[in-house]
């Protein structure tokens, strides 16, 4: 018993290095793993598919393969996991942790560009470093859509309107015959440039709400 707790408090230990959540925060996560799993080592899409917070949630498929998108591990890998364990899990939780009163600024701007290549990948679903026409049409259609405000078609033609501006603006002198390939995440971190992102990025959906965590401390 003693040897296991010493053995658990020092794999804590190493997530609370790669993470920058405190030892509270990440017990109370592999509380939550834990319910989601089924007190399994692994959860599946389908673990994350039943969360009732995510049930009306438009995105709710881009946020569920981000769990498993192997880019979201801070490595340099690409693919997808069929299942992944707690590690992996906390990982992409590690996303949208807000800054502290300590942060300092270079750290805020880390903290900024990781949720932006979180959001970047989001969309960028077959891994190219590039969001098509095609990958950007199908978000914004799921998320005007859905909505029931609009159709398909129409939301179709916002998200046609919505790159051309995006091309005229980072590829100004573009000829009318030229193609514009998509976005980069060069252009990506332009359009999102005045986009606070630090502490407005989180997440609820998990019944864990990372704005309540602040280091050393958890209130949720």
């Amino acid at each position: 018993m003693g040897a296991s707790q010493t053995h658990s408090e020092h794999k804590y230990q190493d997530l609370m290095s790669k993470t920058g959540f405190s030892l509270e925060q990440i017990k109370n996560l592999h509380n939550r793993f834990k319910q989601l799993s089924g007190n399994n080592e692994t959860i599946s899409r389908e673990n994350l598919d039943s969360v009732p917070g995510l049930a009306y949630n438009p995105i709710r498929k881009q946020i569920i393969e981000a769990f498993f998108d192997k880019r979201n591990q801070h490595e340099n890998e690409v693919g997808s996991f069929e299942e992944i364990g707690f590690e992996q899990f906390i990982m992409v939780m590690s996303h949208f942790r807000p800054p502290s009163l300590k942060t300092t600024l270079e750290e805020k701007e880390a903290m900024r560009k990781e949720k932006l290549c979180f959001l970047f990948n989001m969309h960028d679903t077959d891994n190219d470093g590039i969001i098509t026409l095609e990958e950007y049409r199908k978000v914004v259609e799921e998320l005007l859509s859905k909505s029931g405000a609009m159709g398909q078609e129409v939301a179709r033609e916002i998200a046609d309107a919505a790159m051309l501006e995006v091309a005229s603006t980072n590829v100004p002198h573009m000829a009318p015959h030229e193609f514009y390939e998509g976005i980069t995440f060069e252009h990506f971190e332009q359009i999102l440039k005045g986009l606070e992102m630090e502490s407005r990025m989180y997440i609820r959906f998990l019944d864990v709400d990372t704005t309540t965590m602040h280091c050393g401390k958890s209130t949720a």
